[in-house]
């Protein structure tokens, strides 16, 4: 895949990344997942960027791993494959729970594989009445990777997400939003417009307050009650220090909208 297949633009202050390989639905090789990883790392990182928007060109969102690349070449040693997840599929997944930015994914068809766990690892999850999720793993004899086995039983529940996991069967996406796994279905032509405005809704608030949020809600599916407050806690005082949050409180105390800076 040419580094033309991962589009880049930013547009005020939401970047957008385009995967744009249709003839493929979008199925990344690793030179493109390493750079959806390098562009999520950067969005992360950059004071100017307060969201991230994710899609793809044509029928696909994501078909997933592009395999064809991947047959079999010089001999296998125990730990290749392990390692090969490790920094690949499950390094990208991270990225995207671990960006400090609001992350929407615009699913504009069929996401499959490590897609659909690339599409249900963002933030919020729009998808075109077209889109289609499938967890394509069983009908090739393999066990899910990208974390799947941790994304989905959080989302819907463990026995849903092992009916999804066994039988391998497409999804929908009004399904996927009955069950829990989109925020919200939309007309095709409509996606992109939704996204955009999404995206200028989150890149208007308080980004650092956003990212501690982000981090509160993904921490506390892994901790008990006293991990939580204590995270709660330490995320309030942070966010204390930020002038976005002494505008909210003078805003509120002028009886005005606020005006966040990301800062």
């Amino acid at each position: 895949m040419s580094g033309d297949a991962v589009r880049h633009e930013a547009h005020g202050q939401v970047s957008y990344v385009t995967l744009d390989r249709p003839e493929t639905l979008n199925a990344l090789t690793p030179e493109d997942r390493n750079r959806l990883i390098g562009l999520l790392g950067e969005a992360s990182a950059d004071p100017g960027v307060r969201a991230v928007v994710l899609t793809g060109t044509g029928r696909g969102f994501c078909a997933g791993a592009d395999l064809r690349g991947d047959a079999p070449g010089g001999e296998r040693v125990p730990g290749d494959v392990s390692r090969t997840l490790r920094l690949g599929a499950q390094r990208l997944v991270s990225a995207v729970l671990d960006c400090e930015k609001p992350v929407i994914a615009a699913v504009n068809g069929t996401a499959a594989g490590l897609g659909a766990h690339l599409a249900l690892a963002c933030d919020l999850v729009l998808a075109a009445e077209s889109a289609r999720f499938i967890e394509v793993f069983v009908r090739r004899g393999l066990v899910p990777d990208a974390g799947g086995a941790y994304l989905l039983p959080r989302l819907i529940g463990p026995q849903r997400a092992k009916e999804l996991m066994f039988f391998g069967d497409a999804l929908s996406a009004p399904d996927a939003e009955r069950l829990g796994l989109v925020n919200r279905v939309v007309p095709d032509g409509e996606l992109d417009k939704t996204a955009r405005e999404w995206a200028a809704r989150l890149a208007a608030g308080p980004t650092r307050a956003l990212a501690l949020t982000k981090q509160m809600v993904n921490a506390s599916l892994d901790a008990g009650r006293a991990s939580a407050f204590a995270a709660e806690a330490a995320a309030q005082e942070i966010n204390m220090t930020t002038e976005d949050a002494r505008e909210g409180l003078r805003a509120f105390v002028e009886r005005r909208s606020p005006k966040f800076r990301g800062r």
